[in-house]
C-alpha cells in the first residue's frame, strides 16, 4: 500500500509540475490573447465596419502613430534596439512594428468575425428603436392634452 501512496504523490507532483510550466508558458501570452477576443467577441464589427469606412479608420491609424510616439518614449529598449524576426530595428520603429501588428490583427478579427466563422459566439442583441419608450417631438402627431392645439401653437403662450 505505501508504494502506491508514493506513486500517487510522486503523480500529483509531476501534474503540478505540468501546470506551472503550462502556466509559465501562457502567461505571456495572455494579453494578445485578451486583445484578439475582444476583438473578436466583444465588437460588433457589423456596426462598426461601416463607421470605419466612412473615416473612422483615419483616427484610428492617428491613435497608432500617438500609441508608437508614447510607447518609445516611455519604454525604449534596454539596448536601443529591438529584437524582431531576425532584424534590429530602432526604438520608434520597432514599436511601429507592434502597433502595426496589433492594428492588423484587429482588422483580422474583424474580418473574421464578418464571414461568420465565429458562428453563435458572436450573437450581438438587437438594439431596440429610438421611438419605442421615449417621448421626443419627432414625427408623432400632438393633442390638445399636451397644451399644443393643433397648428402646433402653445397654449401657455396664449394665455400672457
Amino acid at each position: 500500500m505505501e508504494p502506491l501512496v508514493v506513486s500517487l504523490q510522486t503523480l500529483l507532483a509531476a501534474g503540478w509540475d505540468v501546470v506551472i510550466n503550462l502556466l509559465a508558458v501562457l502567461i505571456p501570452w495572455t494579453p494578445l490573447v485578451a486583445w484578439v477576443a475582444f476583438w473578436l467577441l466583444a465588437v460588433n464589427w457589423e456596426k462598426l465596419y461601416p463607421v470605419m469606412a466612412k473615416g473612422a479608420v483615419i483616427g484610428v491609424l492617428l491613435i497608432g502613430v500617438v500609441m508608437v510616439l508614447i510607447w518609445g518614449l516611455i519604454a525604449p529598449p534596454a539596448e536601443g534596439v529591438h529584437h524582431l524576426f531576425g532584424l534590429r530595428p530602432s526604438n520608434f520603429v520597432g514599436k511601429a512594428i507592434y502597433v502595426t501588428m496589433l492594428l492588423t490583427i484587429m482588422a483580422l478579427c474583424g474580418s473574421v468575425q464578418l464571414s461568420g466563422a465565429c458562428g453563435s459566439l458572436c450573437r450581438f442583441p438587437e438594439e431596440p428603436d429610438d421611438e419605442e419608450g421615449h417621448h421626443g417631438h419627432g414625427d408623432h402627431h400632438h393633442d390638445a392634452s399636451h397644451g399644443h392645439d393643433e397648428h402646433g401653437h402653445d397654449d401657455h403662450q396664449d394665455a400672457h
